[in-house]
């Protein structure tokens, strides 16, 4: 049975306002960390935990002030770091459901290394990703997922690093759950956090964040009133991939690509349309649904993968309570006076 199971239970029942912290809220005017946030708080009181087993980590950034807006436990380490503190925290307390508020450039620059192994450990955290593609803390820095060619501070003459695509760096560590959002959708934000939170492993939540100030618009061509219906793709697992202002597209398998397929042209049906399958274990399609991207073919949103597969912190907990059992030393006296020992009078 998952350790996070057993957390334990709110006696009250406890709502979005237990969760909100004193603290005024210091991100810019219209940043979609604002949507984040609130949907946290949305999530929290769901769980049924005590407000004490919660405990947000953070590295550097702006998403990392999160853990002074949540009225929980906290911890804001360094650049490039939470997620080493979170894995401490998770297995030393495993009583605790343990959240990660980072950014791109926060975890897959400097702490890429942590990121990826905590990832391909399957801790059981829940990682919140804001995409932002750049560094805003810094001050408009061009970051890991900055899209080629983008003019920055750092990259005058435009970006020439091609950048990483983060579904595909998490499946590539072995991870078991990965989700795609966007922060003009605050209600399938928290249905997927809810989700992340459910699982028992390492939730990668990909949020895809606007910075109004130096990366205004960075996600336009997805979230851009008059195309997003054309161009989003809402998962739901068992369910057909249809999208379009109309619901007229679907995405369907043909020569081994994803394509898309309009609805009652060329013969097309709604049986020529790919059903979602999160549980898949072989991330094959997962992976080639979160490569696509528009204009060719719409943006997965949603619940991509979400597979079960042990948990780094529960076969440590069953180690230690097999040692234990067995081992003959249990306490300090019995470690002093085990081995060669000898008396001195």
């Amino acid at each position: 049975m998952a350790i996070e199971n057993s957390i334990e239970k709110a006696k009250e029942e406890l709502v979005k306002q237990d969760f909100v912290s004193d603290q005024m809220v210091k991100w810019c005017p219209g940043c979609g960390a604002h949507a984040i946030l609130s949907s946290v708080a949305k999530v929290f009181p769901k769980m049924g935990y005590k407000k004490e087993n919660f405990c947000m980590v953070s590295g550097i950034g702006c998403s990392s002030r999160f853990p002074y807006y949540v009225n929980t436990y906290g911890f804001h380490g360094i650049h490039g770091r939470a997620n080493a503190i979170a894995s401490g925290v998770k297995v030393t307390n495993p009583g605790l459901s343990v959240w990660i508020a980072t950014g791109d450039g926060d975890s897959m620059a400097i702490g890429g290394n942590h990121f990826i192994h905590i990832v391909r450990r399957n801790i059981d955290v829940n990682i919140m990703l804001f995409n932002n593609q750049i560094y805003g803390l810094t001050k408009g820095q061009y970051s890991p997922t900055t899209p080629m060619g983008y003019k920055t501070k750092t990259s005058p003459q435009g970006t020439v690093e091609p950048p990483f695509n983060t579904a595909n760096l998490v499946m590539g560590s072995r991870g078991t759950f990965f989700a795609r959002v966007v922060d003009t959708r605050p209600s399938l934000m928290s249905e997927v956090m809810y989700e992340a939170a459910k699982h028992d492993g390492t939730s990668v939540v990909e949020i895809l964040q606007n910075c109004i100030i130096f990366a205004d618009k960075t996600h336009d061509s997805i979230t851009a009133k008059d195309i997003k219906d054309e161009h989003q793709l809402l998962l739901k697992h068992g369910e057909p991939m249809i999208f379009g202002k109309n619901m007229d597209k679907g995405i369907a398998l043909i020569n081994g690509f994803l394509e898309v397929i309009h609805l009652g042209k060329d013969g097309y049906t709604e049986k020529d349309v790919l059903v979602h399958d999160q549980y898949r274990y072989n991330p094959g399609l997962q992976r080639m649904l979160a490569r696509m991207y528009p204009p060719e073919r719409p943006i997965a949103l949603g619940v991509i993968r979400s597979v079960k597969s042990p948990t780094y912190d529960d076969m440590v907990e069953e180690q230690i309570a097999y040692a234990k059992e067995h081992e003959p030393i249990k306490c300090v006296d019995d470690l002093l006076q085990s081995g060669d020992t000898w008396e001195i009078k």
